[in-house]
């Protein structure tokens, strides 16, 4: 039985997003003070419930920043991968940390469905209007960066739907101060919530998806499969797995039986060169097999 083991691993640059990041924390953790701040002041349900809102988007982008540099380490002999996949993390619990805040304003406006009390709209269209614009800065700084990493998309997006919901809180400040429906406050801070878990759901799906090693969103595993078995010499494919090293790097193992013993080592850097122009998979090992019943994984089934 002849095995031959093959590893190919081919880094790509990323931008560097420090200067986006330690500017977006500074704007966001000014603006959670400030809108806590004249929240209480103006009595408005709406405005703490998007400072809740942008505290934990502070977080998360202090979790994703702290990745990104973890995630930059060199690998050692205990840390053999590196400490990629904490990027995974900081992304899965930037989604639950908004789902947390969410609970607890919702819980928040149906007690003041009973007593709305005065709000001051004027307050309110202020902080918004100055909401909108932190979070647009924020957003055009990472706009156009790494479109592979869920950490840079999660922050963009939060900056996106902060825009959006600091102009929802902008109207009923509106509404407030020109019509006095001073109930519309929390009825704001449950649409604020609705739009919260609408755009963080699929945050939470695909970075629980990752922690779980599930084969990540833009790789057809399919098609992976189907691309190994029409190789050159290759009669079968057994035990392929595709899973996550981190929110921008993917890896792959697999057994290829090839009885002829025609693979080399031309051949193996072609297929992993393949695999990562066609596929995105960057980090590949493929074991070749010439006797795959000697192989105590096969057959696969």
């Amino acid at each position: 039985m002849a095995h031959d083991h093959a590893h190919v691993h081919h880094s790509q640059g990323h931008t560097d997003f420090s200067r986006a990041f330690a500017i977006g924390v500074a704007l966001n953790a000014a603006y959670v003070v400030a809108q806590i701040v004249f929240g209480i002041a103006a009595h408005s349900l709406a405005l703490l419930a998007d400072a809740g809102h942008n505290f934990g988007d502070v977080l998360g982008l202090v979790l994703a920043w702290c990745a990104i540099y973890l995630g930059k380490t060199r690998a050692t002999d205990r840390r053999t991968y590196g400490l990629g996949r904490s990027s995974i993390l900081a992304a899965l619990a930037n989604a639950i940390l908004l789902l947390i805040a969410v609970g607890g304003i919702t819980w928040e406006a149906i007690r003041r469905f009973s007593n709305p009390g005065a709000v001051a709209g004027l307050t309110v269209m202020i902080v918004a209007a100055l909401g909108i614009v932190i979070n647009g800065v924020t957003a055009v700084f990472l706009f156009g960066g790494n479109k592979r990493d869920l950490n840079i998309k999660a922050a963009f997006l939060h900056m996106v739907v902060d825009a959006a919901v600091s102009a929802g809180v902008l109207v009923t400040g509106v509404v407030i101060l020109f019509i006095g429906w001073h109930w519309i406050d929390p009825v704001a801070s449950l649409v604020i919530n609705i739009v919260i878990v609408w755009g963080t759901w699929g945050l939470l799906r695909r970075s629980l998806s990752m922690a779980l090693d599930l084969v990540p969103e833009n790789v057809d595993a399919v098609a992976v499969r189907r691309f190994l078995e029409t190789q050159k010499g290759v009669t079968a494919v057994h035990d392929l797995h595709i899973w996550p090293l981190s929110t921008t790097r993917t890896a792959l193992t697999v057994h290829l039986e090839m009885p002829d013993g025609s693979a080399g080592d031309a051949f193996l850097h072609h297929l992993c060169e393949s695999l990562q122009d066609q596929f995105d998979i960057e980090h590949s090992t493929i074991q070749i097999e010439q006797n795959a019943e000697a192989c105590s994984l096969a057959p696969e089934h």
